[in-house]
């Protein structure tokens, strides 16, 4: 029997997963962030766009509503956590593509998306996925689509400093606190790459990054 690729499912156990949404709230600024996250791309009418991680579908919906007349599609590696998305989506009565995958071997052709966004779930992955994760969003996107990103960073003072020394070691955090994710996205083969803001938490402080695949000429 073939296996299931390994996964860290929402907040490490799964038991933890129908509080997502709750603790996610009190972690983070997530309105501020995802609303900041969405803003930075600029979304136009007929544009398709990928949720990578979607978790509970929160910024896949928030991306619908904002934007009526966009194709979003959300990919999440966890079942359970998916089931919570349909439910939130039919309750808000918003049709959006959801399907069970992986970041690092996208389920999608080539081209396919004008913005792939990856909200909160790079530093669940290893250095080797995190690296494979974003060439496959590379592949994914279309020449000139962009890459919208919110995850750990590297802290900018002395408090998040603090707050790192702790947190590097949950996960796979500690690469995003030495400020490696922006090089890994380049390696990727994105140009520019740009830190468009950061959001101090209480767990450590958050980047916001947006990043373009150069057209067909540029490459």
């Amino acid at each position: 029997m073939k296996k299931s690729p390994r996964y860290i499912p929402a907040f490490h156990f799964h038991w933890l997963t129908r509080w997502y949404d709750p603790i996610m709230r009190r972690l983070f600024p997530e309105a501020a962030l995802k609303t900041a996250l969405i803003a930075q791309a600029h979304i136009q009418p007929g544009q398709d766009v990928l949720d990578v991680g979607c978790g509970t579908g929160t910024l896949t919906l928030m991306i619908k509503q904002i934007q009526p007349d966009t194709g979003v599609n959300g990919l999440d590696m966890d079942p359970q956590i998916l089931d919570i998305a349909r439910r939130k989506a039919e309750q808000a009565g918003e049709i959006i593509i959801l399907q069970q995958g992986t970041a690092t071997s996208l389920p999608y052709p080539d081209e396919s998306f004008d913005h792939v966004f990856a909200s909160l779930m790079l530093h669940h992955l290893t250095r080797q996925d995190k690296q494979q994760a974003l060439r496959e969003a590379f592949r994914v996107l279309k020449p000139g689509g962009e890459l919208h990103i919110a995850d750990f960073g590297k802290p900018h003072d002395l408090v998040m400093w603090l707050i790192s020394l702790v947190m590097r070691w949950a996960e796979e955090v500690h690469d995003n606190i030495l400020g490696l994710l922006s090089i890994f996205i380049a390696d990727a083969g994105f140009h520019p790459v740009e830190e468009t803001t950061r959001y101090r938490t209480v767990v450590g402080e958050i980047a916001l990054y947006r990043a373009c695949k150069p057209m067909r000429n540029e490459l």
